[in-house]
């Protein structure tokens, strides 16, 4: 069998048992739980999916067939919902984290065309091309600590029906003239639909739900997050932390009883330029203004707000904070953390099979499903040689060299348990046999042959007519 789990595999399960006794006192996993949860983990980082048959595959037919992996997903009765949190827990008590921010941001996943039963898929705007695809929008909270960044929380995202069919019919009024007035009013909004920052404030309030000693530093969003419903409410449920997000350039502020748009308003004061420490690492010349103006889209609330562009930029962005204590460059050096969300998307996406190829339907299939590519992302942070280099303050190595490690290294156990057999040449011919079986050739469709090419050559009674043709 190809899937034996390595013993940091082995080591993590058997601690994640224990961290979920800390929420279900009278309750362990039982054996056939870890061993499942074993096999999965060990089955998405050799195969970078959460499909069954490759698992079945790449376990050489052994412990499971697909029919069973799939029950036990759907049947077994795990605590999914305290899984990851007691995952979360598990790796801040390993690492002795006790404060750190938190990044929130949304990303999307494309789907096929048509899909009847995955979760959530919707039409969702292709920045790239302008256009739309078929897919999936998840609300992530990732943790930066000054050790590792964790995801820690997420919430599929699903537009509410009935309010996209009015902004439909509103936006094709609109273009025909027709004044607001006039206009439908927007529906009331379904509270089973819940906006994305209704969603990432719920996933805020279930972090402090599960850790609330863990002392938050600061909360950062892009744009879609930097109303002031969202700000304060944000602020408040982590106990007063910063709150640093985004505004756009034709907002307007309240300075001296007047009104200035943010880009005419630093036009008049102009910024200054400075170097800062991009996050902890590489220096980085900026130029920035800042004041504490009275931010009209939030109730004329005084909020700290910047105007900064990097090197070689033109146009001026604009962060605004609801701590009005902070420095200026101290915000700013903060809010470079927000781009470590983007690295996890790019690692996660690449590296930890959930957005390679998982197809289980309905809402516990996505959710459980993507559950357990983050168990193995939190896996690989306590992985032998990553905490070796994070004990030490070395720099800690990325998903894709560990996963390839330890890729390396079950091929090296499969090797291994042969030579270790009574008769390797017996036990070997076996593994040969189902490797034939597991792994089938296919009829390709690319190729003519076995099929009729057709006649592909001049009939000689139709030549005569053809010159007719020609010649007339």
């Amino acid at each position: 069998m190809f899937i034996v789990p390595l013993p940091f595999i082995v080591a993590y399960i058997e601690e994640l048992a224990k961290a979920l006794k800390h929420y279900r006192p009278h309750r362990d996993l039982s054996d056939s739980q870890k061993t499942w949860l074993k096999y999965c983990l060990m089955g998405i980082m050799l195969t970078n999916t959460v499909c069954w048959a490759a698992f079945e595959r790449v376990g050489l037919g052994g412990s499971y067939r697909p029919s069973a992996l799939s029950w036990m997903f759907r049947h077994s009765g795990l605590p999914w919902h305290l899984l990851l949190a007691s995952s979360v827990s598990l790796v801040l008590d390993r690492l002795g984290l006790k404060s750190g921010s938190l990044d929130l941001d949304d990303t999307d996943h494309r789907r096929a065309k048509q899909t009847k039963t995955i979760y959530g898929a919707h039409k969702v705007y292709d920045k790239k091309t302008s256009g739309y695809f078929n897919g999936q929008s998840i609300v992530f909270l990732l943790l930066v600590t000054r050790l590792v960044t964790i995801p820690v929380g997420f919430r599929f995202y699903r537009p509410d029906p009935n309010y996209q069919a009015w902004k439909k019919e509103d936006d094709r009024l609109k273009k025909q003239g027709i004044k607001k007035a006039k206009r439908p009013k927007a529906p009331a909004r379904d509270p089973n639909y819940p906006d994305k920052t209704e969603l990432a404030l719920a996933l805020l309030t279930e972090f402090r739900q599960f850790f609330p000693e863990f002392t938050l530093k600061s909360i950062h969003a892009d744009a879609l997050f930097g109303t002031q419903a969202f700000m304060d409410k944000a602020s408040s449920i982590c106990g007063g932390a910063q709150t640093v997000s985004q505004l756009h350039a034709n907002q307007k502020v309240w300075f001296r009883g007047k009104e200035w748009k943010l880009e005419d308003f630093f036009k008049v004061y102009p910024g200054i330029d400075q170097t800062i420490v991009v996050r902890g690492g590489k220096e980085q010349q900026v130029t920035f203004g800042a004041a504490r103006l009275a931010v009209c889209a939030h109730s004329r609330k005084k909020r700290f707000v910047i105007a900064l562009k990097y090197e070689g930029e033109t146009e001026y962005r604009f962060l605004v904070a609801t701590d009005l204590s902070w420095r200026a460059i101290d915000i700013i050096q903060a809010h470079t953390l927000r781009w470590l969300i983007e690295v996890f998307f790019e690692d996660w996406k690449l590296n930890e099979g959930w957005a390679q190829l998982a197809k289980q339907p309905n809402e516990d299939g996505s959710s459980r499903s993507l559950i357990l590519s983050l168990l193995l992302d939190h896996a690989l942070i306590l992985h032998p040689e990553q905490q070796a280099r994070l004990e030490n303050k070395a720099p800690a190595c990325t998903v894709g060299s560990l996963l390839r490690q330890s890729r390396s290294e079950a091929f090296l156990e499969c090797i291994r348990s042969v030579l270790a057999a009574d008769n390797p040449a017996e036990y070997f011919e076996k593994l040969v046999d189902k490797v034939k079986l597991l792994f089938p050739l296919a009829e390709s469709e690319k190729h003519m042959s076995g099929r009729d090419l057709g006649r592909l050559e001049p009939t000689p009674s139709l030549r005569y007519h053809a010159a007719q043709v020609l010649g007339g």
